[in-house]
């Protein structure tokens, strides 16, 4: 869909710029009404650093995390932002030049070797980085930021001070870790890696058991008991499927095998020629898209094989079951050769034309709706249409024994057209996650940055949007009223990013239920645009 650019957008090239951090909480202008009920702080995660000395990162994913907090109480807001002081940071600080290779950007050899040893540590396989720009999580009670590789940070969510780094190798035989890990009514946190070793790749869920007293309440990381719960082999040994999320309802967890491919070989080779972790990802519209179904509380696989056409997903909105069937609800789009496509160079495009062009030539990322029936067996009969939920057009057939082929039910009218595609879902999680729901909030892409926040109610498939020229949106966070009956009964809170003016970011705080405004938090800083938050009650 060919778009016309939004007015000032020369401007956009500020959402993907270094900014200073403001350690020490500083106050907010408050218009309209902020509800005195909202207890906590609203804390934010993604790229604030985009240069070390002369040396500039590539890829927008590089960038040093930045960690962003909106101190809630009593109707007043303030606000503290600090760099991560992962390792990546402080070497590259110490050097101011960068030292450790991130997802779109190689560091070259240090200039100080000689001839030989710089040859030579094109050989070695580079430490994966620590620098945890995606999401804030939590694990036994503690908060982490996280990336997609073996490391965490553990960070306390106050002072936003950096703690001990993580080694998912140290507790599970894993390699790297999502950023979305899922979490139970019990406690528990549950979340997935991959391994590699001689008998290929594999996919494992982990489950990390809930917080215990702590003895002297000793203040360390702390992720003893995870578990490794389920290893699933890849279809292709040598050529891992990318994932950036995955599915789980009360009883269930599914693994999203889709056609994004992490090319082995060509990661050793590009490491001896020098090139970036994203150029090893292949898009494979020839495979079909694998969805692997897992019973959460035993680990077991099904045999049933599901599958659909080549799509890929980045988040998952929900999933829950019924009446036989698994429903799965989830961001996608048919086209994944985008996400190396997010270079800086891109997203500063010097005229109006590039800019169109780039976002013309993404693909739009919808929700959709995939129904897994559960009581496949010898039974069932082959090509016919095995999903019998009223008012439901996702289909599920079974093409010959143990296998079932699935298509989607689109879920949105043509109305969703007009604000671009959607991403960055956000449900009701805490009373919603893994159960039928009717409401998700999320990012509307009317161009390259979001802008627009959307509510869409999953029966009807109608919209209610907040818009507004040059203001552009955060991930939406529900934090639900302290005495709520109904499923939108709370707020949105968004952090709008306004590139056109300087030092005017603003915390947004919505009625969810009729996404109309209720205040807002004006903040005299700059603010990059960043990938995705929390709300912590207790802050």
């Amino acid at each position: 869909v060919d778009v016309r650019r939004p007015r000032g957008w020369r401007a956009w090239q500020n959402l993907v710029s270094t900014v200073e951090e403001t350690p020490d909480p500083i106050p907010t202008t408050i218009k309209g009404t902020i509800p005195s009920w909202i207890n906590g702080s609203f804390l934010r995660n993604g790229p604030g650093k985009f240069e070390f000395g002369e040396d500039r990162y590539t890829h927008w994913f590089d960038g040093m995390a930045m960690m962003h907090r909106f101190h809630i109480c009593e109707g007043n807001v303030t606000y503290s932002s600090r760099f991560l002081r992962s390792d990546s940071y402080v070497q590259n600080s110490e050097k101011n030049r960068i030292v450790v290779s991130e997802f779109g950007t190689f560091a070259s050899p240090d200039p100080c070797k000689n001839i030989f040893e710089r040859f030579f540590s094109r050989f070695q396989i580079p430490k994966a980085t620590d620098n945890a720009a995606v999401n804030f999580v939590k694990y036994k009670g503690d908060y982490y930021v996280s990336t997609e590789t073996n490391y965490m940070r553990r960070v306390d969510p106050q002072s936003l001070e950096t703690k001990e780094k993580v080694d998912w190798t140290q507790y599970v035989a894993v390699n790297s870790a999502t950023a979305h890990p899922h979490y139970d009514r019990e406690g528990a946190t549950y979340n997935m890696g991959n391994s590699y070793g001689r008998d290929g790749s594999f996919y494992n869920i982990i489950r990390v058991p809930p917080p215990e007293e702590k003895e002297g309440e000793e203040d360390s990381a702390e992720l003893n008991g995870a578990e490794v719960i389920c290893s699933i082999p890849a279809t292709e040994p040598r050529k891992p499927s990318y994932y950036h999320s995955f599915v789980m309802s009360e009883n269930y967890i599914v693994f999203v095998e889709q056609p994004i491919k992490l090319d082995l070989i060509r990661f050793l080779l590009y490491r001896i020629m020098g090139k970036s972790f994203n150029q090893i990802m292949v898009w494979d519209p020839q495979c079909d898209t694998i969805f692997h179904l897992v019973n959460r509380h035993t680990g077991k696989v099904s045999q049933v094989r599901y599958y659909a056409g080549p799509m890929f997903t980045l988040h998952q909105i929900n999933a829950f079951e019924d009446n036989g069937f698994l429903i799965m609800d989830m961001c996608c789009g048919d086209d994944g050769e985008f996400i190396g496509d997010f270079t800086l160079e891109n997203l500063r495009n010097e005229t109006g034309e590039k800019m169109d062009k780039f976002y013309n030539s993404l693909c739009r990322t919808l929700p959709r709706r995939y129904v897994l029936p559960l009581t496949v067996d010898e039974d069932t009969p082959l090509d016919q249409n095995l999903v019998t939920l009223p008012n439901c057009t996702a289909t599920a057939k079974q093409t010959k024994p143990g296998e079932v082929f699935m298509t989607h039910e689109e879920l949105h009218s043509d109305e969703l057209l007009q604000y671009g595609g959607l991403e960055f879902p956000h449900i009701n999680y805490d009373k919603y996650n893994g159960r039928p729901y009717r409401y998700f909030y999320s990012c509307g892409f009317g161009h390259v940055f979001s802008d627009s926040l959307l509510k869409m109610d999953v029966h009807t498939k109608e919209l209610k949007v907040w818009r507004y020229p040059g203001l552009y949106p955060s991930e939406p966070v529900f934090v639900a009223s302290p005495k709520a009956t109904e499923e939108d009964d709370g707020v949105v809170l968004s952090v709008i990013i306004t590139p056109r003016e300087d030092k005017s970011t603003f915390l947004l705080v919505l009625d969810a239920k009729t996404f109309t405004e209720l205040g807002r938090a004006e903040v005299p800083v700059n603010i990059p645009y960043g990938f995705h938050g929390v709300f912590n009650e207790m802050g």
